[in-house]
């Protein structure tokens, strides 16, 4: 046996260090989500990103590495940035939910609820609107004091360079502050674009969004005014029958069928516009939303 207790058989050995290597990756492994989720605003989306860093682990020979928490961490915000990337180069395009990898565990929706309260939905609104590269430097050195040599390293450029992005970001950050609360004017966003929807008002629409608004649903997202934008119009059938309501205590849109509550919308709001548009048509979720009639 070596130092860490591992036989010596060339079989046995492999097995017990791949073992070995699992367990060091399980010890990291909330650390990697949290930072993941902070990066993606996405509990599924973190849970790829995660299992990610442990193939890039387990193919990488990385056995030896003694800061194997700051190396991991530096591999996860390399993939959230290459999935941050996709979704801006995607522009226009929605980007589906990524298939998830087989992975020993199972995600946990109490633990993106306290993950999401940690962070704050304003925070993460506000995230959304950084390009990926401030992203990743905010949330490395300001969140997980991630130095700037190595968010300079994952993005491509000096420590200089990283500081600024940093920085920048930072202002954004501190600049919006939290969403507004007013919610007369929200309510009055939300009539506008209920009425550009249905009447297919293409322009309208855009201008009520934020230009790099989120739209979630049960099976992807879209990100970007022009995008959700196109989405927004062809919502025209089901904004017929919508009607303004508060979604879970936000400012929403609840559509009923048949006398059944079919989808609901809730609304986030950065500036007066809006941000962030959560989409609930799966039936074991709608049937959790506290939904009033306003």
């Amino acid at each position: 046996m070596n130092e860490n207790g591992i036989p010596g058989g060339d079989g046995e050995r492999n097995a017990a260090e791949n073992e070995f290597l699992a367990r060091r990756f399980e010890s990291h492994r909330s650390h990697l989500r949290a930072v993941a989720y902070r990066m993606l605003g996405s509990g599924a989306e973190a849970d790829d990103a995660v299992q990610e860093a442990w193939f890039r682990l387990s193919r990488s020979g990385a056995r030896q590495v003694e800061n194997l928490g700051g190396w991991l961490t530096t591999v996860v915000g390399r993939v959230c940035l290459d999935m941050l990337r996709s979704r801006k180069s995607r522009g226009e395009e929605p980007l589906e939910a990524t298939a998830r990898v087989a992975d020993a565990s199972v995600a946990d929706p109490e633990q993106d609820a306290l993950l999401a309260d940690s962070v704050g939905v304003a925070l993460l609104v506000v995230l959304e609107t950084l390009s990926p590269a401030e992203r990743l430097a905010f949330v490395l050195h300001d969140l997980f004091a991630v130095s700037y040599e190595e968010v300079g390293d994952i993005v491509g450029r000096s420590p200089v360079a990283a500081r600024q992005l940093a920085s920048r970001a930072r202002r954004r950050v501190q600049g919006a502050g939290a969403p507004g609360r007013d919610v007369v004017r929200q309510r009055q966003v939300v009539d506008a674009f209920l009425a550009a929807a249905r009447e297919g008002d293409f322009e309208a629409l855009v201008e009520l969004l934020d230009p790099d608004v989120v739209a979630r649903t049960d099976v992807g997202v879209t990100t970007g005014a022009q995008a959700v934008a196109k989405g927004a119009a062809s919502f025209a059938h089901f904004a017929y029958v919508a009607r303004p309501a508060l979604v879970d205590g936000a400012t929403g849109l609840a559509v009923f069928l048949d006398d059944r509550l079919d989808r609901a919308l809730a609304f986030t709001f950065v500036h007066d516009r809006i941000a962030l548009i959560e989409i609930v048509t799966a039936p074991d979720r709608v049937a959790r939303l506290d939904v009033e009639l306003v």
